[in-house]
């Protein structure tokens, strides 16, 4: 028998969902490097920060390639499985990853760390939305997302005075043991899984349906694109602006507090209005918002507010498209939700060379032109590549939660 409070378990999962986007290297792996312990990995391994760096590529492109496997293996095996054992793996991982003693063994353990936290964030997902009633599954969605976007504010600093005062290694055995908490957590909110189901050949995904999937998640790619083609940037782009480091540090505390907003705001929308709506309105003015940014950072005027309301549009659209996703894959909610996470972070590699070479060629102001083309031409892709209200109505209405 499950071993449950009886409380509604998506309501009882914010506080773990926010426990467990503590940790960047759980929920957004490109943070680890935002943790500021490169250069401390770097210092005692007697590498350059550049090699040290190559811990977050590994990570990140196994858990891209890691995602729609154990997405799958949640939607055959159970979820609640998938995401306790991703947990224990993960803690295993990042103990290890303490104790690597050479830079082979850390990426070789970086790896397994990135397929184990591949598991995590999309078996959260699917089991919130599908625990969720379909016209709150958005908001729902918000709240576990929300979690991780407080990693953007807290996790960095906490991630880098930790390894500064008690060692790069000590973090890495924090998150070894919440990783454990969170096993326990887990477990308690979310009833047990049935048995493995076999897919009949009366239920078997639709031949198309990877056709229907890869339509439904070029929206994320381009928006992820364009977004991060700038954040990833940004900080360098306030200081060529003439922002000192106190003014640069609360200029993108304005942008997180605008992020955290806005994927709360996007999930209200999303369940009122519908998911074709807030993603494209996100996408436009997204667009919008860059240019307006853009002009702020010529006059000098009003930067900060038009950073805050450009990271609450953007975040509009995420938790959107996660429950348009779980409404139009409710037999594949693990699989959908997983490639979504994997397309997040492909956008996310284009947008550091889209603007990588943006800056490199014009600069940070020519950046934010060629991201806002990018979303706008987003917007138009997710015009046709969205149901619109007449269908997401009718795949609530078929919805076997």
């Amino acid at each position: 028998m499950p071993r449950s409070s009886g409380a509604d378990p998506v309501l009882l999962v914010h506080p773990v969902a926010k426990l467990a986007s503590r940790f960047p290297l759980v929920d957004l792996p490109v943070d680890c490097s935002r943790l500021n312990l490169l250069p401390l990995l770097a210092a005692d391994y007697h590498i350059s920060a550049t090699i040290a760096g190559l811990s977050v590529t590994v990570f990140s492109l196994t858990y891209m390639v890691s995602a729609p496997i154990f997405g799958y293996l949640s939607d055959r095996i159970g979820r609640r499985r998938v995401l306790i054992c991703s947990l224990i793996t993960f803690a295993v991982a990042n103990l290890l990853t303490a104790s690597a003693a050479g830079l082979p063994w850390l990426l070789a353990v970086r790896l397994l760390a990135g397929a184990a936290a591949a598991g995590v964030s999309p078996s959260i997902y699917a089991l919130v939305s599908g625990a969720a009633p379909p016209e709150r599954r958005a908001t729902r969605l918000a709240l576990v997302v929300s979690g991780l976007l407080v990693s953007l504010a807290f996790g960095a600093s906490t991630g880098a005075l930790a390894g500064a005062c008690l060692g790069w290694a000590s973090v890495f055995v924090v998150l070894a043991a919440l990783s454990l908490l969170l096993v326990w957590l887990n477990s308690r909110v979310w009833p047990c899984d049935g048995e493995p189901r076999e897919v009949s050949r009366a239920h078997a995904p639709h031949p198309l349906s990877a056709v229907v999937l890869a339509r439904r998640l070029t929206p994320t790619v381009v928006w992820s694109t364009g977004l991060y083609g700038v954040y990833t940037y940004l900080g360098a782009g306030l200081v060529a602006a003439g922002f000192s480091i106190g003014q640069t540090a609360q200029a993108i505390m304005f942008y997180g507090c605008g992020a955290i907003a806005g994927v709360l705001i996007g999930g209200h929308v999303a369940d009122r209005l519908g998911v074709k709506f807030t993603t494209s309105a996100s996408l436009a003015g997204l667009c919008a918002c860059f240019l307006l940014l853009r002009l702020a950072l010529d006059t000098g005027m009003l930067v900060e507010p038009a950073l805050g309301v450009s990271s609450a549009v953007a975040q509009l659209f995420f938790p959107a498209q996660q429950a348009g996703l779980a409404n139009d894959f409710p037999d594949q909610r693990g699989t959908a939700l997983a490639w979504n996470n994997s397309a997040l972070f492909f956008g996310i590699l284009l947008g550091s060379l889209v603007g990588g070479e943006a800056v490199a060629v014009g600069n940070f102001g020519a950046n934010l032109t060629i991201s806002a083309s990018i979303v706008l031409i987003g917007c138009i892709i997710n015009g046709f590549a969205v149901p619109g209200p007449a269908a997401l109505r009718a795949g609530r209405t078929k919805d076997p939660r």
